[in-house]
Formats: structure tokens, sequence, C-alpha cells
């Protein structure tokens, strides 16, 4: 994950993301003139082979960073990241009056006490499967460099610590054994790597080196696929230096390679930039790689920012909280009802929403983080309908809360009830199909029906109200499920005002 940019350059921070990031801000504006692009991208931008779908079907899924920075935990000897330390996986790039003596040493040698004796694959995937996530991403390898699997390319792994098992080979085959879809994590870039370069390559002993650090990661990347075929991904980080950018025909090979090696792999927007230095979209505005993957602590506004490419929304529960943090305290942690706001809000909009968790140095999550998980099971397990395999719905936006729809079902996930306890669904007049009987998915309750012809002039859209009976109660937000059909009868025409 990126860094979160320093208070002082925040004017700065605005204008680039502007200028580079704009179209995770705001609609993104396409070129208006046509370049040639030879690396472009490598996929159909809506595939629709089983992978794909089954991608675009999951709707709520979680993230695990873990690695050597959860032996800090976003602290070293009473300093925070808050008190001038690096935020948690970036806790290694700490510097200046207020970092310990060898800071980087002592880090690079945490792996001689990485050993997690409360660490349990199986039961991580339990809570994560009750908690509903039909998919996990999980970092094999963050910008510190060490693997948590026994890579041959590298020493600098989970086989040198006292723990020595391999980690990515439980993970994987734990969450695969609840039926649930993984995704590895990679990092590109490696602090540590004397062979990694950050600007471009000039001289030949620059290109020597990073040619050798290339082969090492497609070593790295060809292994992961070798040794757990099961995953269905890779989600990548690490991809902005200038030797990566530069890098651009590697690049687009190595991804050629890792699609031949794995048919259906599904691979994120931010792996590779085309011969322009664009990344995730080249140069002429067309994704690179299967789906949007800028997304990070941020949500589209609009349906139409998206133009119909698949996405996904990773988010925090502390503000920039993604490696294991001690101390939650004096900061805003996101509760359970802002997640289900967002949840819904992302696939409302066709996207999968991504929760991260960041376990500690023993392997146990956040006692926040459990809390978190606990509550999402018991609102999914009564309200995934309105979740999983769910779309966009072209009606317009209500004040209510969020709507989504599955074949004739429309489900109306309620957030802001309104004091006549009446939830007014507008559709245009010019449907073919309208609310005609609803439920509610908290109890099984039919809920009554009415059609409301307000005639407000020249009105594109008629009203539907469905009765919330006044005794039924709610602490989380509740869903509403409508069936949707031929409308009984016509609305009376009316005659509009002359103007």
């Amino acid at each position: 994950m990126k860094r979160i940019v320093k208070p002082t350059l925040l004017g700065l921070a605005i204008l680039l993301s502007q200028q580079s990031y704009g179209q995770w801000t705001g609609p993104k504006v396409k070129p208006t003139n046509h370049t040639e692009v030879k690396y472009g991208t490598l996929t159909p931008k809506h595939r629709t082979d089983p992978a794909m779908e089954a991608f675009r079907n999951y709707g709520l899924g979680q993230f695990i960073h873990w690695g050597l920075y959860a032996i800090p935990g976003n602290e070293w000897e009473g300093v925070s990241a808050r008190k001038g330390a690096a935020a948690s996986e970036w806790i290694r790039t700490w510097s200046g009056p207020t970092a310990p003596k060898n800071w980087k040493e002592t880090y690079d040698n945490l792996y001689k006490q990485f050993n997690p004796k409360d660490f349990d694959a199986h039961k991580w995937a339990k809570q994560a499967k009750d908690m509903g996530a039909k998919y996990m991403i999980f970092t094999t390898k963050h910008h510190d460099g060490f693997a948590l699997w026994p890579t041959k390319y590298s020493s600098y792994n989970i086989s040198k610590s006292p723990y020595k098992k391999d980690i990515v080979k439980e993970v994987v085959d734990a969450y695969t054994a609840e039926g649930i879809d993984v995704y590895l994590y990679f990092s590109i870039l490696e602090w540590n790597n004397p062979d990694y370069l950050s600007k471009e390559p000039k001289t030949e002993e620059e290109k020597k080196r990073f040619n050798k650090f290339l082969q090492y990661t497609k070593n790295q990347l060809l292994e992961l696929l070798k040794n757990y075929p099961q995953i269905k991904g890779f989600w990548f980080d690490g991809t902005w230096d200038q030797s990566w950018v530069k890098a651009y025909d590697f690049t687009y090979n190595l991804e050629k390679e890792l699609r031949e090696k794995h048919p259906g792999l599904i691979i994120g927007s931010r792996f590779r930039n085309d011969e322009h230095g664009k990344r995730h979209f080249d140069s002429n505005g067309e994704i690179l790689g299967d789906y949007e993957q800028g997304w990070e602590r941020k949500l589209p506004q609009e349906y139409e920012w998206i133009e119909g490419n698949d996405w996904d929304a990773v988010m925090t529960i502390p503000p920039n909280g993604w490696g294991y943090m001690k101390d939650w305290s004096g900061i805003y942690t996101k509760s359970t009802d802002d997640i289900l706001d967002m949840l819904m809000h992302t696939v409302s909009l066709n996207g999968n929403f991504v929760l991260n968790f960041g376990p500690d140095g023993n392997g146990l999550m956040h006692p926040g983080e459990d809390k978190v998980a606990a509550e999402l099971a018991e609102w999914m397990k009564i309200n995934s309908e309105a979740v999983y395999g769910v779309r966009h719905v072209d009606l317009p936006k209500t004040k209510l809360g969020y709507l989504t729809q599955k074949d004739k079902n429309l489900y109306l996930t309620v957030f802001n009830r309104s004091v006549n306890n009446i939830a007014r669904i507008a559709i245009p007049k010019k449907s073919k199909e309208v609310p005609v009987s609803a439920v509610l998915l908290a109890n099984g309750q039919k809920l009554e029906v009415k059609h409301a012809d307000i005639g407000l002039d020249l009105d594109k859209n008629t009203y539907y109200d469905v009765i919330i009976p006044s005794e039924f109660t709610s602490k989380r937000a509740f869903v509403i499920k409508m069936e949707m059909g031929v409308a009984s009868s016509e609305a009376e025409k009316l005659m509009d005002a002359k103007m």
C-alpha cells in the first residue's frame, strides 16, 4: 500500500492526485487524441469466462496484511506512527530524530523472532466465511522483501524464521477448504534488495543489477503459481517506481507468461504500464488488466465513473492501518455501520468491497477487527442476498439507502428510515416493471406496496410506497426485498399545465 502523504505536502499532493490519479477522485477524462500503443491490455475489457464471472459476484472480500511489521505493531520503544514512526507496514522506512538507532538493521533482523504461536489459518478462514467473505487477498511479500513462503530465490523468507512453516500454503489451503477464493498480494518493490532500483537504470552496471532483479521477480511469481495452483489471481503493489515503469517490455511479456501458465488468472490494473508510462489505464484510457484497482480507501460517487469496468475497493478499519496497529486509541476507527454503508455503496455500483485485517505478531486479529467481523457475520447471515451476485440498478437514487438487483428481485438496503415508515421508490414512467410485492429480509414479513402517483408537473417518474410496519425495529440497516413485475393498473392520464 502507498504511504500516506505528510501534511506539509498536502497542497502538492492534491495537485499531483488531480494530475496522476484524477480517475479515482472523479470521473476519468478520456484522451482526445488516439495514441499508438504496442504494450496495451492483454485481455478483453469485460471477460465472460467463469473465473471473471465469479469475481464480479463476490460482493464482499477480506484483505490480510501480515509480515514482520506485525511485531512492532506501528510503534517501537513507545514511539508510534503518530509520534514520528512510519505507518505500520511502512515502519522500516522510519528515519529522522525519532527513529531508533540502526533502525533498518533492527527491522531486517526481526525475522529471527517471527514465531506466531497463535496463528491458525483455519480459524482465520472460518471467521472470514462467517463474516461473508467470498474471496481474500493475502500478502505473500510486502515492500520489506520478507517472503512468507519458503522461496528458492531468496534467503529472506519464512523458512529462516523460528516458525519455519509455509504460511502462504497454510492460508491458501485453509481458505480454499472453506470455499473462499484466494488472491495473492505481491510487492514488486523491495527496500533491502541490493539489485532493486527506484530510478530508471542508466549505466551498464545499473541495468545489469536491475535485470537480475527482474528475473528474480519473475522466478518468484512463477514459483507462486506452481506452489499454489488453487489461487485465482494476483494483487500487485509497489509498481510506481520509474525502474518498473521503464521495464514495460519485460512486464508485458511477464503478464503474458503468467496468463499462459495459469488460464483464467485475474490481474488488476496496477501491475504494469504502457510504453508511454501510463499506469492502470493506457494512453487511450483503456484499462490495463482485468479490473480497476485504484479504489484504495476511496469510493466512486457515481456509476458512470466506472465506465463499465470491473472494480474493487480495498478499505482499512483504522484510517491508514493496513498492518497491525497495537494502539487504536485517539483515532477514528470505522464502525460496522460505516463498513456496511461502504459495502452497499460499492455493490450498488457493481464493485467488490474488500475489508482489511492486520493480525499481530502472534497471529491474532486485533480485538476491534474481531468485533467488526462478528457484527458483519450477524448482518450478512440475514441480508447477504442483497450483496452477492447483484448488479447496479438503473433507477433514480434514493435517500433511504442503496438499491441492488438480481433477476426479478429489487433490494433496498435502508440506512435512513423515514419518520412516516414509508419507503418510497421512484420508477421511471417508461419502465415496464414496477414493485408488485415486498418482504423484510429480517423476518420474512410481507409488506404492503402502494402506487403513489404524486402528480408533479412534467415528472418523468412515478412512485411506489412500501409500508414499513411501525412495530418493526432494527439497530442496523435492514433490507426490503421487492419483486418486480407488470403494474396491475395504469395511472389516470392527467393533463400537465401549460407553462
